[in-house]
């Protein structure tokens, strides 16, 4: 068995973290074992489910395609993180009121992905948010209500009141 470990240094939700990780750690390994970040989870485990998003350097990766070790000197951000900053305080509430999250399995992964959209497509339409979020799977609301409630925030936050 290899034990070889390799030092990281991460900056997770603002607060930078030190460790000693096996360079076969995926990241969202790192976040839920090592750091008791919960919110981001292994779904599929192959890239395609978004279970497992998270943002690293601005960008929303997939935590199980993406070695601790690679995030080596980067900021890492989770959906603890976000909630914490109120960053997408409106975007829970609306997925609250429109009851897009039942199981909650996604909801970590369907949020993320969400403020992305926000941020980058401030003006998207309706087919658009579709599109966006389509790389992440829902098995209980058939995105509907997930849909609605992005919408909602993005007219929101168009006429600059909170959703």
């Amino acid at each position: 068995m290899n034990t070889t470990t390799q030092s990281v240094s991460i900056t997770v939700n603002g607060q930078a973290q030190r460790s000693l990780v096996q360079p076969r750690t995926h990241l969202v390994d790192y976040l839920r074992e090592e750091l008791g970040l919960k919110g981001s989870h292994l779904g599929c485990e192959h890239g395609v489910c978004g279970a497992c998003t998270v943002r690293v350097n601005g960008q929303n990766v997939r935590g199980c395609l993406t070695l601790a070790v690679q995030t080596d000197g980067a900021n890492v951000d989770t959906i603890e993180g976000l909630s914490e900053t109120g960053e997408i305080k409106d975007l829970q509430a609306a997925f609250i009121r429109h009851n897009a999250l039942q199981c909650g399995f996604c909801t970590s992964g369907m949020l993320m992905a969400a403020s992305e959209l926000l941020t980058a497509q401030p003006h998207a339409t309706r087919e658009q948010v579709r599109e966006w979020i389509s790389g992440n799977y829902c098995r209980c609301t058939g995105y509907q209500a997930i849909v609605d409630a992005v919408c909602e925030v993005l007219a929101s936050r168009r006429q600059g009141v909170a959703a």
